[in-house]
């Protein structure tokens, strides 16, 4: 719960006051009318037009234009467990497109999630390929990482 607030702090410094804000190497800041977040890996989250606002419970609330739910543009409210959301979603696709590059010597046919589905000749060590995508990002120094898989015929849920 410490993490969400540090992250509603640093988003609401970063769109009050225009100041840079850093959170466990989380960078946020505002340029050209956009909220970015900067996540360990370089990549960089947007969010178009932020400001602050009242919200139902008459409190201060980051919002930001967005597809809502009716499917068309609109001003979106969000808070930081949401913005944590947005966070750990998109630091797992990074660990992920790191572990395919590492992969890039295999037969990677899709993705779903956390998985990868992968071609490969029956010789393949499928231990070789789980300590490989199991590898650290060098932006992500620290991080305990494991795979797991399995071998099989045609796609399945494991």
């Amino acid at each position: 719960m410490k993490f969400w607030w540090s992250v509603d702090r640093a988003v609401k410094t970063a769109v009050k006051q225009k100041k840079q804000a850093d959170v466990n190497g989380i960078r946020f800041f505002c340029q050209s009318g956009m909220l970015f977040i900067q996540l360990p890996s370089g990549r960089r989250l947007a969010y178009v037009k932020p400001r602050m606002e009242l919200n139902r419970f008459d409190s201060e609330s980051v919002t930001y234009e967005g597809v809502g739910g009716t499917k068309k543009w609109e001003r979106i409210e969000s808070y930081g467990p949401k913005f944590v959301e947005n966070i750990v979603q998109a630091i797992s696709r990074d660990i992920l497109c790191y572990a395919m590059k590492t992969l890039s010597h295999c037969m990677i046919c899709a993705h779903v999630h956390d998985e990868l589905i992968i071609e490969c000749r029956e010789d393949v060590s499928l231990d070789a390929i789980c300590e490989q995508m199991g590898r650290t990002p060098p932006w992500a120094e620290g991080l305990i990482l494991r795979a797991d898989g399995y071998c099989t015929q045609f796609y399945k849920k494991d």
